[in-house]
């Protein structure tokens, strides 16, 4: 059975679920520092072992990016990420002002549209939106 845990995401569980899924590596500074400027994380575990993550970050009030959305390899396609992501999604949906918009984003990884796509993400370009870019800073 998976158990969801809110904001308990640790640096060795982040850096481990990052590495099963053969995400670029990160040093323990900046690990450490992601999860302290998170929103918010939840981290998925089946028994005692974390199976899945992913965390919010932003500024809760005009645009939250879920960042991280991580199920590891053995444990994909058993709904761990639908429940991670829903959690998210619930995460944001509670915190934002009343009577106001707030846009959710993501970047995906190549060939996982159709899993967004299933809880209401729209891929860019759009008549209306154009492609999302990236810069990579060293």
């Amino acid at each position: 059975m998976i158990i969801l845990k809110e904001n308990e995401l640790d640096v060795k569980t982040y850096l481990e679920l990052r590495k099963s899924v053969n995400w670029k590596e990160l040093s323990l500074e900046q690990a450490s520092l992601a999860l302290k400027n998170s929103l918010f994380t939840v981290c998925a575990y089946d028994s005692d072992k974390p199976v899945g993550m992913g965390r919010i970050v932003g500024d809760n009030v005009v645009i939250d990016y879920i960042q991280d959305l991580v199920v590891r390899p053995d444990s994909q396609s058993e709904g761990v990420g639908r429940l991670i992501i829903e959690r998210l999604i619930n995460y944001v949906k509670d915190s934002k002002l009343e009577g106001t918009e707030i846009m959710l984003c993501l970047m995906c990884a190549k060939g996982r549209e159709n899993f967004y796509k299933k809880f209401d993400f729209i891929a860019r370009p759009t008549e209306n939106l154009g492609p999302g870019m990236i810069q990579y800073i060293k």
